[in-house]
């Protein structure tokens, strides 16, 4: 199906681009999203005759994103949650959850405009995209910790996982008899002298 892009779409093009996409994606995103419009004469008439007050909506609307990204940009917030030794969470941080904690540091974003590639699943500290306009995307980062004095290591770039799962540097080594033969019982064993009869 040709569409009329009335914003710009990532990996698609930008407003005015006529594209041709698959029939789903058309009919469940763009159209109803109004990021859209079907490719035919009658709308290619109407896309020109309000071309200059959507690209004037647009450049406001991006200038209003790239505002409120001076103040997103960097932000950092902290989720703690409880997790296995492993660092592996019961459960996992979702974007709710994400969404939550900005609006907690004061930073207004909604549950679309985040995106998470995967769901976080263990102990660490994240990237996360923030996409405030088609045109204007931030990072933020996502540090989730079992305890806030983790959070705190994790936040100085201490590994936590790997620091409670160094290796012990002089190590448990078995007492080794050159001489004895295969199956031959242990040494200690062997001094001990037989229990005496009555």
């Amino acid at each position: 199906m040709e569409v009329i892009l009335l914003e710009r779409v990532e990996k698609l093009g930008s407003i005015g681009d006529v594209v041709t996409v698959k029939n789903g994606f058309a009919r469940n995103f763009l159209l109803p999203n109004k990021k859209a419009l079907r490719s035919n004469a009658a709308n290619l008439k109407l896309f020109e005759a309000n071309k200059a007050r959507i690209v004037a909506d647009n450049d406001t609307r991006r200038g209003e994103a790239e505002k409120a990204a001076e103040t997103v940009n960097g932000a950092s917030v902290t989720l703690i949650r409880q997790a296995s030794n492993t660092g592996q969470l019961y459960g996992s941080v979702a974007v709710r959850d994400i969404v939550e904690a900005l609006e907690a540091e004061s930073h207004k974003v909604s549950k679309n405009q985040v995106i998470l590639d995967k769901p976080i699943k263990a102990i660490g500290v994240y990237e996360v995209r923030v996409q405030l306009h088609p045109e204007v995307a931030v990072t933020v980062k996502v540090n989730v910790a079992r305890s806030p004095e983790e959070a705190e290591l994790q936040a100085q770039g201490v590994d936590v996982m790997a620091s409670m799962f160094e290796k012990d540097e002089a190590g448990f080594t078995e007492d080794y008899d050159p001489n004895a033969e295969p199956g031959e019982i242990a040494s200690d064993a062997a001094n001990e002298e037989p229990a005496a009869e009555a």
